[in-house]
């Protein structure tokens, strides 16, 4: 008898332990899903389309800084430029409103990021380093580096200005075009906010020359504007304009085929007749 009773006192046991054995197996394998769902919400956050975030807001905030003929006011108090109308063109083909956010040039790729603005639209040279760390669009305009100095001058080359004060924007294709230039390269350097101040220290004398974008100096200077006493010496180098976008983002992709449409119809070569620039090819 006493044997009978431990016998049924071991398999009501056995059966005990197999039922919570089963309980733990089953609370892991639930906490393993859950784990993975997680991790596959995770993944798909970080491959959600940027192009989809854009239309989710109803808006593309778009970065620059002030710079004629691409984004400036005038005149009249409004807000104009090619690319600030090239811009609200392409919102129009997307469905979402351009909003203008006026950034920090020099840290343009950590606002990018930060998503603090969601492109970089101002004009901007299509350098080695913007097409490693951004989605860029293809290249919409052409532009090129000059060298601006009082009329006058005596200029012949950029041997002339081996020792000389030499001022660019912060960041910019001309700061790199001095930096990559031997004789630019040995002169005194000081790195501005904006362009437009690069102007005013060369017509101020405090700076006997300035490299920055054809498209501004010819905009900016010469007869009948403020730097009447300025002028373009020297053509450096060609290059191009896009649209950088965050690294991996499908916008660029989307503002391609607006591109493709706005040439179609027009409206880009109607902007670049109005505001004296040349279409990339």
């Amino acid at each position: 008898m006493k044997k009978l009773i431990s016998l049924l006192l071991a398999a009501g046991m056995a059966v005990s332990l197999a039922a919570c054995g089963g309980t733990a197996a089953t609370s892991e394998s639930a906490a393993a899903d859950s784990t993975a769902d997680a991790a596959s919400t995770a993944e798909a956050a970080d491959t959600e389309s940027d192009l989809a975030y854009i239309k989710e807001k109803g808006k593309m905030t778009i970065g620059y800084t002030v710079y004629a003929p691409m984004n400036y006011t005038d005149e009249n108090g409004e807000f104009v430029g090619f690319d600030t109308e090239l811009a609200t063109a392409v919102c129009e083909q997307l469905g979402v409103e351009p909003e203008f956010v006026e950034i920090n040039w020099d840290t343009k790729i950590v606002e990018l990021d930060a998503k603090s603005i969601d492109c970089i639209w101002n004009g901007m040279t299509l350098t080695d380093d913007i097409l490693a760390n951004t989605a860029c669009t293809e290249a919409y305009a052409k532009n090129a580096q000059v060298v601006v100095m009082k009329a006058g001058s005596g200029y012949t080359s950029t041997a002339d200005l081996v020792g000389k004060t030499v001022v660019a924007e912060a960041g910019s294709a001309g700061e790199t075009t001095i930096q990559e230039d031997e004789n630019l390269a040995q002169a005194d350097y000081i790195s501005k906010g904006v362009q437009t101040d690069c102007l005013m220290e060369v017509a101020a004398g405090t700076a006997d020359a300035a490299v920055l974008d054809l498209t501004l100096a010819s905009a900016m200077i010469g007869e009948g504007t403020d730097y009447a006493d300025l002028e373009i010496v020297d053509e450096l180098n060609a290059e191009e304009y896009g649209v950088a976008f965050r690294q991996g983002s499908d916008a660029a992709a989307a503002v391609n085929d607006a591109f493709a449409a706005l040439k179609a119809d027009g409206t880009m070569q109607a902007l670049a007749d109005k505001y004296g620039l040349t279409l990339a090819e």
